[in-house]
């Protein structure tokens, strides 16, 4: 058993993500997160993560949740590197590195976060893990973000607006949809967008509604501009470094492929985003000074054209990684409508 990623506990108690004192457990898998600590990223989802690993091996793994091991673009490799055993990417944040990832960041998908997520794994596991983009790392959960909202300093009313703002938009279909309403682009960490609407270097960012709170939006862009469906949904996966897993016992290897990797994690978080994007739009909504502009139908008839075009682009760039793009976008359509 390697010791630089899993440790075997000497102490009689190991303490969890959850914060509470917990049963002797046999292994302990550091966590690498970059979200605030408060965000549902680390208030919900690993904690969740945690207690599907502790149910599916009777205990005898855990985790520990550790912040600011790194920035969120440097995850992926961490992970490699076996610096921690496990951690969230955003695929966004590195351009060039992921691009199957794009096809379920596409703007005019129907349907929840949890029916994405679930949506985005089927079509994983058929089609786009083919193309080994994640080489390096152990898959282990593949999410989407609720549908990305235009949150802004000063009121934005119809989708005219949007040219020439300065707006945080992250990288994939994000920042292809940011290029084609007009925008100027602004690239930095969802970490780091409190402080560059502050200092008023942006006029807005694109995020989920659970930016709200989860990012104290409320605090520095009180308007959003809020498209049916979404401008896009963010890409995200929970890995794993593949050493970490070789090294545990065999039944507990199938015990975590069977009950929590995959699917059943995919599920659990994208209903987990669900529930911190209606707590966002609450705090909007309690909140003195913020408002929410629904589209117009004739912006949404707008977008809907942005939408097309769009979709044909990243379905050529995913078709030339040797994916058929058209099937795998088929697939997510069906699945996200069915469940």
């Amino acid at each position: 058993m390697k010791l630089n990623g899993i440790k075997t506990l000497l102490a009689t108690a190991a303490l969890a993500v959850s914060g509470s004192v917990a049963f002797a457990a046999d292994y302990t898998l550091t966590i690498s997160s970059w979200a605030p600590p408060t965000h549902g990223i680390n208030a919900k989802m690993w904690p969740k993560f945690v207690e599907m690993v502790e149910e599916a091996t009777d205990g005898k793994v855990t985790a520990e949740l550790k912040l600011g091991i790194a920035p969120p673009p440097a995850q992926m490799d961490l992970i490699m590197d076996g610096a921690a055993d496990a951690s969230i990417i955003f695929h966004g944040y590195q351009p060039g590195r992921f691009v199957t990832t794009k096809l379920i960041e596409l703007p005019g998908y129907e349907g929840s976060a949890e029916a994405a997520s679930v949506a985005y794994w089927r079509a994983y596991d058929k089609y786009l893990k083919a193309a080994d983009e994640h080489r390096g790392v152990k898959v282990i959960a593949l999410h989407t973000h609720g549908p990305a909202q235009l949150h802004t300093s000063s009121p934005v009313t119809s989708m005219d607006q949007i040219s020439g703002l300065k707006v945080r938009i992250p990288g994939g279909v994000g920042g292809d949809v940011g290029t084609a309403l007009g925008a100027t682009g602004i690239q930095v960490p969802a970490p780091k967008v409190y402080e560059t609407l502050a200092s008023k270097a942006a006029d807005g960012v694109v995020m989920p509604l659970e930016s709200r709170k989860g990012f104290k939006l409320t605090e520095v862009a009180p308007n959003v501009y809020e498209m049916p469906g979404g401008l896009y949904r963010g890409s995200f996966a929970f890995i794993m470094n593949e050493d970490t897993f070789a090294d545990l016992p065999e039944d507990i290897q199938q015990a975590l492929e069977e009950n929590v990797f995959g699917e059943p994690l995919s599920r659990e978080i994208g209903k987990i985003w669900d529930e911190i994007d209606a707590i966002g739009r609450d705090e909007t909504q309690a909140t003195e000074g913020n408002a929410i502009q629904e589209a117009s139908a004739e912006d949404m008839e707008k977008f809907s054209k942005i939408a097309e075009d769009v979709r044909a682009k990243v379905i050529a760039e995913v078709n030339e990684a040797g994916v058929d793009a058209q099937a795998a976008y088929d697939m997510i359509k069906s699945e996200m409508s069915s469940n």
